[in-house]
């Protein structure tokens, strides 16, 4: 059975840099991203609290209700009330909010207990990124995006967080949500009103969880707003997570305020991209909400399901929801989505690389550790790779993310700094997944120049108009005759 939402499952580990069958671990220690089955450590287990975790195991009503004491019951029995009683979205994000809350609260797999912010920190996070910030405007023509520099908590992490997970995750349980409401024949639907109805309330409750859970475990590995290669954090506010910092950095052996410039350098790079190319944010979530759309849903078992549904065991739509009901078609229109979200999301984090580098190598002794340990962090399944992955079931291959920063380096080469990015004016001049098989032949290549192009079509458009007003004098003067 699959411990994920939507039942979708980690991808398979790619082996990288001669490392041919050989198991990879994360930071967390475990294979496949360091999230062991069931346990705290696994982002996409369905539990209730008290039910041996945060997890819960793959029963958590069996687990729930032999182990627990009379107020974790009562808690079970209102969290129960709430999955039935639901009636908004396609996700129960007030369930998801708390799972959340809680998770972050009883501490994730380092063992290490979310705490409030103090003043020295966040003076260190505001000084990390305004020389950061410094520093980048050497390495890259964009200005800074970053209006305001904040020290989050794990806790408050995920309260800002939250908006833009209900956007990238909401468009998924749409899909699964009317599939659910459509699988009986239209002449019964109206008898089973009741039966649909609880049968969405509870899937949203379930999503909520699955979905609290996950960001709970995240906001304990994550260490900005922008790791996962989408913005997450309210605009121009560049953020860092001082307690994940702190464990990031705990073992490498390098000066913990080299590693919190590194990571403020990655963040406000983050934020200047994100701040002065106007149509990449909703370029990548449109990318998202495609790529959702060719989810398919197996009718047949949810048939099974509907037909064997028992009001009284609510865990029996739980497993079926979680034994791969829901798959990516592979269609072209599938497969354009899934090559044009995978391709942005390695140009950005590409660019981001290369950027930093060039930044911080003159400047840090480290930077080339952090470098490395930041790649392979990506390689081993860091939290973009596996929020993707359960999520919408997108498999990013890291490769892609070192072949993306060779090329933009290569561009820094061959143009300078601002024929680099300048590539960002426009989504049609950005290198395509093929072109990240052929570096050189893209640096190289003869670029359209769109901001020429809108010059001329602007001059057009303007001539025509005043080529109009003449026409229309000439015809008041000739009506005057």
């Amino acid at each position: 059975m699959s411990d994920t939402p939507f039942g979708f499952g980690l991808p398979p580990e790619e082996p990288e840099d001669g490392d041919e069958g050989k198991k990879k671990e994360s930071p967390g220690g475990a294979q496949g991203g360091g999230q062991g089955a069931g346990g705290p450590a696994n982002p996409f287990g369905f539990g209730f609290p008290g039910a041996g975790g945060p997890g819960g195991g793959d029963n958590p009503f069996a687990a729930m209700f032999g182990s627990m004491n009379p107020n974790d019951l009562g808690a079970a029995f209102q969290q129960l009330g709430q999955m039935l009683s639901y009636e908004g979205g396609p996700v129960n994000w007030d369930m998801a909010k708390d799972i959340a809350r809680q998770t972050v609260s009883q501490g994730t797999s380092d063992g290490v207990k979310d705490a409030s912010i103090g003043p020295a920190e966040r003076s260190a996070v505001e000084e990390a990124v305004r020389l950061a910030d410094l520093w980048l405007d050497d390495a890259t023509s964009l200005p800074s995006g970053s209006g305001t520099a904040v020290a989050w908590s794990r806790a408050e992490w995920v309260e800002a967080t939250l908006p833009v997970w209900k956007e990238l995750v909401d468009p998924v349980a749409e899909r699964v949500g009317l599939a659910m409401g459509d699988v009986l024949p239209e002449e019964m639907q109206a008898m089973a009103g009741p039966l649909i109805g609880m049968m969405r309330s509870m899937g949203g409750a379930m999503f909520g969880q699955q979905i609290g859970q996950a960001v709970g475990v995240l906001a304990g590995e994550v260490v900005g707003s922008t790791d996962i290669g989408l913005p997450l954090g309210p605009s121009g506010k560049a953020a860092l997570l001082p307690v994940n910092i702190e464990a990031f950095g705990k073992d490498l052996g390098v000066d913990k305020d080299e590693v919190r410039l590194y990571l403020a350098l990655r963040e406000a790079a983050h934020q200047r991209l994100f701040a002065h190319v106007p149509w990449l944010r909703s370029h990548l979530f449109g990318a998202v909400e495609g790529y959702a759309r060719g989810i398919k849903v197996d009718t047949s078992k949810l048939e099974d399901v509907v037909g064997q549904l028992d009001p009284q065991n609510p865990e029996q739509l739980q497993e079926a929801l979680q034994q791969g009901m829901f798959q990516p078609e592979d269609t072209p229109a599938q497969k354009a989505a899934l090559a044009r979200l995978e391709t942005a999301l390695a140009l950005v984090e590409g660019w981001v690389d290369a950027v930093v580098h060039a930044a911080a190598k003159p400047r840090l002794s480290s930077a080339d550790a952090l470098r490395e340990t930041l790649r392979r962090r990506r390689a081993t399944g860091g939290p973009a790779e596996q929020t993707f992955a359960t999520l919408i079931g997108l498999e990013l291959r890291p490769r892609r993310l070192r072949d993306a920063s060779r090329l933009w380096a290569s561009l820094t080469d061959a143009r300078g700094v601002d024929g680099r990015d300048g590539l960002w004016e426009h989504p049609d001049m950005l290198p395509t997944a093929s072109d990240l098989d052929d570096p050189d032949g893209f640096v190289h290549r003869e670029q359209l120049d769109f901001s020429e192009l809108d010059k001329m079509l602007g001059e057009a458009a303007k001539g025509g108009e005043t080529k109009s007003d003449d026409e229309g004098d000439k015809g008041t003067e000739d009506g005057g005759k």
